[in-house]
């Protein structure tokens, strides 16, 4: 890619799917999930950098599984079913919200990256992400 060129991954992406921007209830959730990780305030610190950051990244589905470590979530877990029928009722699921590292951290939004993998494995999602503390 030539330099000074925005890599395609975070381009403005029309998509159906994802909502411009995080619900206001996924930065609490991301900060209680991380506070298992990392002190409460590195959590908390996490999350308001989530929230501030304004771009929006796009990345496949199984690319967030693979480098989450996570495993797909079975097509009847409660929670994926609800994304699901969300997509099919055509309302836009939030953004995820991950921090960068190894493995990447899936600070909120994992029911949404395993339905979107349902949906379609090389489906782009909708992240905000932040690197990690140092």
């Amino acid at each position: 890619m030539p330099p000074n060129q925005p890599s395609p991954l975070d381009a403005p992406m029309p998509n159906e799917r994802w909502k411009a921007e995080p619900e206001e209830q996924d930065y609490p959730a991301a900060r209680s999930y991380l506070s298992l990780l990392v002190s409460p305030d590195d959590a908390r610190r996490y999350a308001k950098a989530l929230a501030k950051e304004t771009r929006l990244w796009h990345y496949k589905a199984k690319d967030l599984l693979r480098s989450s470590g996570l495993a797909l979530l079975a097509s009847d877990d409660h929670e994926l079913e609800k994304d699901l029928e969300k997509v099919r009722n055509g309302v836009k699921l939030s953004p995820v919200l991950l921090v960068r590292g190894l493995p990447l951290w899936v600070a909120d939004g994992y029911h949404r990256i395993c339905a979107s993998y349902h949906i379609d494995e090389d489906a782009l999602i909708a992240c905000r992400i932040v690197d990690r503390l140092r």
